[in-house]
This record gives C-alpha cells, structure tokens and sequence, in this order.
C-alpha cells in the first residue's frame, strides 16, 4: 500500500490496490497509524528525521533477501519494495525542493508511484543497493532542507491534484511517508 499520489490501477499478479487518499490531511491531524503528528514537525527537525529514517531503513534492508522480498499479503508490498518507493520519494522529493526554491510556483509532474514499483523491478532489486542508494537520497534531501532559510521556507509549489504546498508544509507532508513506511514494515510508531 502507498501513501503518497497519483496512483493507477495496475492489474495482474503484481498489482497493489491503489490508495487513492489525499494525505495532505497529515498535515492537520496525527496519523492514527504510524502516530506522527507531522504538522507539529518543527521544519528544523526534519533533516535530521529524513536521516534517522534512513538509518531505521538500512536496518531493515540488512535482513535476509528472500524475505524482503516476500509480500505479506499480494496487495501489500514487500519490504524491500516499501524501501525502494522511499529512496524514490526521497529522491523526488528533492527534484521539487529545487522547483520550489527556483522557479515562482512551479507545477509539479505526476508520479504514478504504483507504475514505478513495476516498472523498476522493486521487488527484484538488491536490498544492499538500496540500503545504499537510499541513505544517500536521504542525505541529499536532508542536505537540502539544511540549506533553507528565511523567506525560502514560504515558497510555494503545486501538485496537479490543487494540493498546494509551501518549502514548510512541503517538509512536514514529505517526512510523513517515510515514517509511516517504516512503520508499515516494523510496526514500531512514532
């Protein structure tokens, strides 16, 4: 399951049920699953959240292959498939950062996150690449967020679905994701 945007239906063995919500709404209230409070995230924290959510990740990737691989349910992905939409999400999230802080409200493009994880192979993917090459997003993104300041934070951007964000909100509704996906995979809340 995801938790993000712009899903499609996908169809055959490999299909995951598209979670069509708009999960802006974490920005107003606490998750009642992963129980991050993400619009009470001081925007200061989340560089070092998007790190500590790597590290909890690396954790996760250092398990057996076999069994990350494994779905627990045919519509729920698999561990190191959660892994691989979160080093995409970070990586992402990082392209539009850069929109926001360079050009006047930019648009965004539509991701179809669930088109991604097929096309890409997540569940074929090798879980220490991935470690890797998620940590690393996740340094980059979190470098970037460290290098906001004043007005920048007030900048704004857009999603095609009218969600509209600022550099702020922009940092809470991301770090949500990341959590919440770790919190799919281990069960441990915030």
């Amino acid at each position: 399951m995801t938790t993000s945007e712009d899903n499609s239906g996908l169809t055959g063995d490999d299909a995951i049920v598209p979670d069509t919500k708009d999960w802006t709404w974490v920005l107003e209230r606490p998750c009642p699953d992963c129980g991050l409070d993400a619009g009470a995230v001081g925007r200061e924290r989340v560089a070092g959240m998007i790190r500590a959510n790597a590290a909890g990740w690396a954790g996760v990737l250092a398990g057996e292959p076999e069994a990350l691989r494994r779905r627990p349910r045919p519509e729920t992905w698999s561990d190191l498939e959660y892994a691989c939409h979160v080093r995409d999400v970070f990586r992402l999230f990082h392209v539009r950062l850069n929109l926001m802080l360079d050009q006047d409200d930019p648009l965004f493009a539509n991701w179809d996150q669930d088109g991604t994880a097929v096309a890409e192979r997540y569940g074929e993917q090798r879980p220490d690449a991935v470690a890797e090459e998620l940590v690393r997003a996740a340094e980059v993104l979190a470098g970037a967020f460290e290098g906001v300041t004043g007005a920048q934070w007030g900048r704004t951007g857009n999603r095609s679905d009218g969600a509209r964000f600022t550099v702020e909100s922009f940092s809470r509704y991301l770090i949500h994701d990341p959590v919440h996906h770790l919190y799919d995979v281990t069960g441990e809340r915030v």
